[in-house]
């Protein structure tokens, strides 16, 4: 059967980029006969440190020794103590402050799901500046650094993912990757490999530049005071509950849903996509983190907006930006076509797509 090449499409009326590439159909069989041009999907986002360098080769001899942050240790502990404490006040809390919480934690959620990793890190979508301040305002709420420095980070991790240049390298241990990351000093390659990213675009977004300047002070009154205060203003819940549960918890949850991203969808779940890469396709961590947990697929197309092939399936992200989209608050969705996504499961995929 003779070839058939597939063209890059553009449509204004979905404001979706569709990439494409060539493959040639034998039977049952497809194969990609021209390996999708990853530097051409760069080019039209403006970035390529989001691709995985080949080049990069760890160094040889022992490894630096660890160095603890105690300060973070015993925040992270007592914060997590919190989160028990709170975990104890759900019986007694209204259930209004339950309903509270959950919107927090969506709210916030999106700030990083949405925000600082599909739009910034990756530029997989674009923003008008309204949506942009709310994604900033919920990327406060969510406490996980600021947007500057998540992007910078998550970039490195996907250039060098799983060596000594990735912040969370999952090849380290589960602990690591989870949570023992922050709780020590970046290894060298993390901050050499940081310092040399092109993140013009980032320092060229005045929005994210202003978050950088009064990131504390916006962490205070988003993460902390206003989820506290609202319950204890509005129906009158005690402020005890209002800390714990809004605030505390809320939070503790939300970072864990992000950890679990780089520790159990780095190690748990199929590879259908690349078999050669450690990431894995985990429903339930996409459950929790809001449709992140598609991490195969995302990291052999870290420039599709919706980070998985299935749309709105445990992917409350993708249907949120979708929604952007339809209010005329976002444009220029990245999405890998299903002619070259089906030709890199034949290509390198684990097999496991033909089981469903």
């Amino acid at each position: 059967m003779p070839a058939h090449l597939l063209q890059e499409e553009f449509s204004s009326a979905s404001s979706t980029t569709t990439v494409t590439s060539r493959v040639t159909k034998n039977g049952n069989a497809i194969m990609e006969k021209d390996l999708l041009n990853h530097d051409d999907v760069a080019a039209e986002r403006g970035m390529v440190d989001d691709l995985f360098d080949e080049t990069y080769r760890e160094k040889e001899g022992p490894k630096p020794p660890l160095r603890y942050v105690w300060r973070n240790i015993i925040l992270m502990s007592l914060l997590h103590l919190g989160a028990i404490i709170g975990l104890t006040l759900i019986p007694s809390a209204k259930i209004q402050t339950l309903a509270w919480a959950i919107l927090c934690f969506v709210l916030s959620a999106l700030g990083i799901t949405a925000g600082s990793h599909r739009l910034w890190s990756h530029r997989s979508y674009k923003a008008t500046l309204p949506l942009r301040i709310f994604l900033t305002i919920a990327n406060s709420m969510a406490f996980q650094n600021d947007i500057y420095e998540w992007a910078r980070d998550h970039r490195v991790h996907h250039k060098f993912s799983e060596t000594d240049a990735d912040p969370h390298n999952a090849m380290r241990g589960f602990f690591f990757s989870h949570i023992g990351w922050l709780l020590v000093r970046k290894h060298p390659d993390v901050i050499e490999k940081g310092q040399k990213l092109d993140l013009s675009d980032l320092k060229a977004d005045k929005v994210v530049m202003f978050q950088r300047r009064y990131y504390k002070p916006s962490v205070v009154l988003l993460c902390f005071t206003l989820p506290t205060l609202v319950p204890w203003y509005f129906w009158d819940e005690s402020i005890i509950i209002s800390f714990f549960i809004p605030a505390i918890l809320r939070y503790t949850l939300g970072l864990n849903a992000t950890w679990l991203v780089n520790s159990a969808a780095h190690m748990f779940g199929n590879r259908p996509y690349d078999q050669n890469i450690n990431p894995r396709e985990n429903p339930l961590v996409s459950v929790g983190a809001l449709g992140e947990g598609f991490h195969n697929y995302h990291h052999t197309f870290p420039y599709d907006y919706s980070t998985s092939e299935f749309g709105w399936r445990f992917n409350l992200t993708t249907a949120f930006i979708d929604l952007m989209c339809l209010l005329g608050l976002a444009s220029d969705r990245k999405k890998v076509s299903k002619e070259v996504i089906l030709a890199r499961k034949m290509r390198t995929g684990d097999g496991s797509h033909k089981s469903g």
